[in-house]
């Protein structure tokens, strides 16, 4: 070691701090001075860089010891690991080492924010924090992060409380999503202090009051989604200053008033989303002007008049969804320029029109059109007899359900390439139903109900190998039911053909639907007894989950079909919970109720009534337990009620009246509740809760025996 040289000043600075006493060879004094100078510059230029980065890595890891379930994709974070802090997990550093976005979607961070020492991170410009399970609270001290330009809290719906009022001083944000939270607050004036924002996303967060006023100083603003909150008041003026805005989402709330005017200088707007709110009075007649306008979504308020008529002016629209207002008319140049447009629904409107003003010459080629539920006039036929439609090759969804159309159907119907559903139902339709020697494998639900269709089940259906539902109902249709229908319809769920005059016997083919959850044949004259072999029927041995629906082009369509549920009519929502049901009331079939119709446990229905059925009610009845409604009325059943009637513990409507029943009624918890004596009325033999108590009516009998007075 004696012949080691002095160190260089240079070579002494360039030690790393703390390591000076590596050094074996003591300097002389003067260079101890330079070295001790040396190293004070080097810590005071190294250790408050050092320091953030040991503060950002001990602030992670003790939020993390505070979680009460942490993810293992956190396993890196700990101290020993501390000097790689820039390869964990969820982290991106910037060129200096700190910690610049922190991103944490989908990791489980079963615990609270309330440990999180956000002032540790001068350097954040990113955090996320989606689907981590967090709950507690969202602390002020959120807003020590002043760097920030990206904040994202979304799917995390314990978190509760309000918005901490620190979030409005984050002057440098351009991105605010906080999503599907738990909150409870107001959205507070200061919301206009974000001046760079361009996003704004504050979806299901449960807020209340009004929109203020001081939204409108948000220019920059491209995207806001106010959607799914409980605000009230309306739609403030100051909304139009908002020039820079494409998407608006104020849907699910309870804003009132009119659209207001401004909306018209939104000229880059292109998705409007204002439905399920109490917004009224008429459209603002330039809705249409912007070039860009895709998405116009305002269904389920109270809007009234005639539809605005520029619309389409951008020639850019592709969807409106307008139901469940009391719009009136519609120009009959309405959609001249509409070439982009796919998806139309005016759903339950009071609109007053000739069908042929709602479909252009210049129309594109639409994927949905529904105006259910209006006044719609007019054919569908056009001079040569084709339906003026059927060049519409894309459509998808047809649903012309509920108005005042007349004449027949084309052909061209079975042809369409991508026609999923087809809804004519409750119309003034008529005819035969014309055959085609083509079905395209696309026609999933069909339902031409309540119309004037008259000759046999329709020979062109054969070919629709994937229908789902088939609803024929309300017709004139006669002629009995082919045997080919189970196989040619193998995916079938839902078959009404009531309140036609279909004959002949029930063919036992239509026991092989495997997949049926509905067969109603009411209302006809079928003759016969009711086939007896049910093994195939699988889809009424279960409880059924239903989720049908059509999805054209992200636009749902819920699908109904009418059924007399519980003594009513009732339009049943096919996409609900299963329904399962048989219906064979209002015919002329014979001979016992089959007991193969015991093994059917999901049946939640069960409609026997008006026929002239004999024998004994089934003894395994009770198996039933989903049953909610049993009418066996205006039959001539006779003997007793079985006892495992009392296992029927979900029946509120039962109709035994006009049989020959006889004895004792059984008791029974669910039975107690149905106390209408009617039920039971013109079977003179049956006794007991709620007719007259047994007992009495031997009393009754005996005195009015005059051999045994």
């Amino acid at each position: 070691m004696a012949g080691r040289p002095a160190a260089h000043p240079e070579v002494l600075c360039s030690l790393q701090p703390g390591r000076t006493s590596e050094v074996i060879m003591k300097p002389p004094h003067h260079v101890a001075l330079l070295l001790f100078f040396c190293t004070s510059l080097l810590l005071c230029a190294l250790t408050p860089v050092k320091a953030i980065i040991w503060r950002e890595a001990e602030a992670l890891v003790n939020w993390k010891a505070s979680l009460a379930d942490a993810d293992e994709s956190l396993g890196s974070w700990s101290i020993a690991n501390s000097t790689s802090l820039c390869r964990w997990t969820h982290i991106t550093c910037n060129s200096a080492r700190h910690i610049r976005e922190l991103d944490l979607t989908d990791a489980t961070l079963n615990g609270t924010l309330d440990d999180f020492d956000f002032s540790a991170f001068p350097h954040l410009d990113k955090l996320t924090l989606c689907n981590n399970s967090l709950y507690g609270t969202i602390p002020a001290g959120i807003g020590n992060l002043t760097s920030l330009v990206v904040l994202q809290i979304v799917s995390n719906p314990s978190l509760r409380g309000a918005i901490p009022r620190s979030i409005w001083q984050l002057k440098h944000l351009t991105v605010l999503e906080l999503v599907h939270l738990g909150l409870d607050d107001t959205l507070p004036e200061e919301v206009g202090n974000l001046t760079i924002l361009e996003e704004l996303d504050l979806g299901s967060v449960t807020l209340t009051g009004s929109i203020p006023l001081t939204m409108g100083m948000l220019m920059k603003l491209r995207f806001l989604s106010l959607e799914g909150n409980n605000l009230t008041g309306s739609i403030p003026l100051e909304i139009g200053n908002m020039t820079e805005l494409q998407e608006m989402h104020f849907s699910d709330n309870y804003l009132e008033g009119q659209l207001p005017g401004t909306t018209t200088h939104l000229r880059k707007l292109q998705d409007l989303f204002l439905s399920d709110n109490q917004l009224g009075g008429h459209i603002v007649p330039k809705l249409g002007n912007s070039s860009h306008l895709d998405t116009v979504a305002i269904a389920h308020n109270n809007f009234t008049g005639p539809f605005p008529s520029s619309i389409c002016i951008g020639g850019a629209l592709r969807i409106i969804i307008a139901g469940y207002n009391g719009f009136t008319s519609l120009h009959r140049h309405i959609f001249q320029n509409c070439t982009a447009l796919q998806s139309v629904d005016f759903t339950a409107n009071n609109i007053v029109a000739d069908l042929k003003d709602c479909f252009g010459e210049h129309l594109g080629l639409p994927r949905t059109m529904v105006f259910s539920q209006n006044h719609l006039y007019g054919t569908l036929l056009t001079d040569r007899g084709e339906a003026f439609f059927c060049n519409y090759t894309n459509l998808n969804i047809l649903d012309l359900s509920n108005n005042a159309l007349y004449g027949g159907l084309s052909k061209c119907f079975w042809d369409l390439k991508r026609l999923a559903l087809v809804d004519l139902s409750s119309n003034s339709f008529s005819g035969v139903v014309p055959f085609s020697r083509t079905c395209e494998d696309r026609l999933y639900y069909l339902h031409l109900a309540n119309n004037h269709f008259e000759g046999t089940f329709p020979l062109g259906l054969e070919k629709c190998k994937n229908l789902i539902t088939l609803d024929l109902g309300g017709n004139n249709f006669s002629g009995t039911i082919p045997s080919w229908v189970s196989k040619s319809f193998p995916r079938l769920k839902f078959l009404r053909l009531s309140s036609n005059m279909f004959d002949g016997t029930i063919p036992h083919q239509i026991l092989q639907f495997r997949h049926l959850q509905l067969l109603d044949l009411s209302k006809n004259k079928f003759i016969g007894s009711i086939p007896d072999d049910f093994t195939n029927f699988t889809g009424m041995v279960h409880e059924q989950t239903n989720i049908d629906f059509i999805d054209a082009d992200h636009y749902m369509h819920i699908e109904q079909i009418q059924i007399v549920w519980k003594n009513a009519d009732h339009v049943y929502i096919i996409m609900r919970a299963g329904m399962a049901g048989i219906d064979l009331s209002g015919n002329s079939l014979s001979q016992e109720i089959p007991n193969g119709l015991t093994t059917l446990l999901g049946l939640r229905y069960l409609n026997l009534s008006g026929n002239h059925l004999s024998g004994s009610v089934p003894r395994d009845i009770g198996n039933l337990v989903l049953l909610e409604a049993l009418d066996l009325s205006q039959n001539q059943l006779s003997g007793e009620i079985p006892p495992s009637f009392v296992d029927l513990k979900s029946m509120s409507t039962l109709n035994l009246s006009s049989n020959g029943l006889s004895g004792r009624i059984p008791m029974g918890s669910q039975l107690q509740t149905l106390v209408d004596p009617s039920i039971y009325s013109n079977n003179p033999g049956l006794c007991g809760f709620p007719l007259k108590d047994c007992e009495l009516i031997n009393v009754d009998r005996k005195w009015n025996n005059p051999c045994r007075r």
